[in-house]
């Protein structure tokens, strides 16, 4: 009886595995557009994600998250007024351990704070952010270090420069980066980082008047947290 219990438990999981995997894909799909990155002479790029057809699916999508090399292709949601609620519902806004990959309103929607979070949840099977632990290894943390971001009109590029096990503070509400020297100093301590299976890019600058993102998702310790981040390397708004 356990065995069957344990068996049925198990095709329950993959079957829901499956159907998420298979919504996001019909999402990709009906909303993927091929197209330049730049339009010449002017600063009005048109990503390749259909936010008109985003928007019908569900209007709090704001944004798309890429990172070649990786799994993580999905939109970026908020819910105004319950932070909490892409942590267990789908873009569907099914029920679900999977989530989606989401802001909370600590941040603006434009990504122009000096740390943008997006949380994402570390599944076993490698969907949303569970690819992300690839960061642990050093030769994939050199090879796959860029981070896209589109909007409506706009597309932003990340580069990664750390990767690390950090405690399970809540970020935004525990560091005031409105202070500058909040902000340099926690750039310091994450590049005097020397924890194992801890990524640093030594050698690329970032300063507190950059803006970074930081990718956040669980482990299998509840008391932490693996974060990724990377600093704004283009924004193609800010492009003459």
């Amino acid at each position: 009886m356990i065995s069957l219990i344990c068996f049925l438990g198990c095709v329950a999981f993959f079957t829901v595995s499956k159907l998420q995997s298979n919504e996001i894909e019909d999402l990709k799909s009906q909303v993927s557009v091929v197209t330049d990155d730049v339009s010449s002479g002017s600063n009005y790029v048109e990503p390749p994600v259909n936010f008109v057809e985003l928007k019908k699916k569900n209007p709090d999508i704001y944004a798309w998250i890429n990172i070649p090399g990786t799994v993580v292709d999905y939109p970026i949601l908020r819910r105004d007024g319950d932070n909490g609620y892409y942590l267990n519902h789908t873009v569907e806004g099914k029920t679900s351990i999977y989530g989606s990959i989401y802001t909370e309103d600590y941040n603006d929607k434009d990504f122009a704070d000096f740390n943008t979070v997006v949380y994402g949840h570390n599944m076993k099977n490698g969907t949303m952010f569970g690819s992300l632990k690839k960061y642990r290894d050093k030769a994939f943390f050199e090879e796959n270090c860029y981070i896209n971001i589109y909007m409506p009109g706009r597309i932003m590029k990340y580069q990664i420069f750390a990767a690390y096990v950090w405690d399970d503070r809540h970020i935004l509400l525990s560091l005031d980066f409105s202070k500058e020297d909040i902000r340099s100093s926690y750039l310091d301590m994450i590049f005097s980082t020397r924890k194992m299976n801890a990524n640093i890019n030594q050698e690329l600058t970032v300063t507190e008047e950059d803006r970074i993102i930081t990718l956040s998702t669980c482990t299998s310790n509840e008391e932490e947290r693996f974060l990724v981040q990377g600093v704004l390397i283009y924004d193609s708004r800010e492009e003459n």
